[in-house]
């Protein structure tokens, strides 16, 4: 498969070559993703005026998504103007919170899957691994009016079967390179303190808005990014112009 830029999209088949190295509860793979984007040196995005070869792009992202903070963070990103992909649980976030979903999509943030239930995709059959991700696609459909084109697995664990469930349903199977692992910390500090660390151009940021320190620590990523002259996109502008790939894994 060809390099987009600098960058290489792995196949299915390298993918899961990287599983042979231990995948532990919110930490990626080792893949790599294209990244081209628009934007500009402020941070806000404005499609059509800047190439991420030019600008360093990055993506916020944010994983079982939405929870009770999460208005919270939708009315500072608003005012910040930076947009954020959120990866949706369904059961329990989805059906408790219908309308921050619709905000998502209605304030220009990306809607993605992040399956019903939480499990672990590759202890699944084949069947089971569908009716995780097409129920929260039939489900997010129906609230944003988009079918979502990607997905991310729990603790980015994949396998041959996840892999052609989610090309089947047209969903890329997005991962990261900078996670805070706030699933373990209430320190709004050091969650802010792990992702600068770990922030780079054409980067993927992993947080969760369900966690009590991490809404609190977005100011201060976004704040101190900015100021290293970071661009905020999607996960789909990032990999633009070209289209996230089905089944295809993409991490930077």
């Amino acid at each position: 498969m060809p390099a987009t830029r600098r960058n290489v999209r792995l196949t299915a088949a390298a993918a899961l070559l990287a599983l042979a190295v231990p995948v532990l509860a919110g930490c990626g793979m080792e893949t790599t993703a294209p990244a081209t984007a628009r934007g500009d040196a402020k941070g806000e995005p404005a499609p059509g005026t800047t190439d991420c070869e030019k600008v360093k792009c990055i993506a916020l992202t944010f994983d079982s998504s939405p929870g009770k903070k999460t208005p919270q963070l939708l009315d500072y990103l608003k005012k910040e103007k930076v947009p954020a992909t959120f990866f949706v649980m369904g059961r329990n976030h989805l059906t408790k919170w219908p309308e921050v979903v619709k905000r998502f999509s209605d304030e220009g943030h990306e809607v993605a899957n992040h399956t019903w239930t939480h499990p672990r995709l590759d202890k699944l059959k084949k069947s089971e691994i569908r009716e995780e991700l097409s129920r929260t696609n039939v489900e997010l459909e129906k609230i944003t009016g988009r079918k979502p084109t990607l997905m991310r697995p729990p603790q980015g664990r994949i396998n041959d079967d996840v892999t052609a469930v989610s090309k089947e349903l047209g969903l890329a199977q997005i991962l990261w390179n900078a996670t805070a692992k706030d699933y373990s910390t209430n320190d709004s500090a050091l969650i802010e303190s792990r992702i600068l660390k770990q922030a780079k151009k054409d980067g993927i940021i992993l947080l969760h808005d369900i966690y009590d320190g991490t809404v609190p620590a977005v100011p201060g990523i976004v704040t101190e990014l900015k100021k290293r002259g970071y661009t905020f996109v999607t996960v789909s502008q990032l990999l633009a112009p070209a289209k996230a790939n089905p089944g295809e894994i993409y991490r930077p």
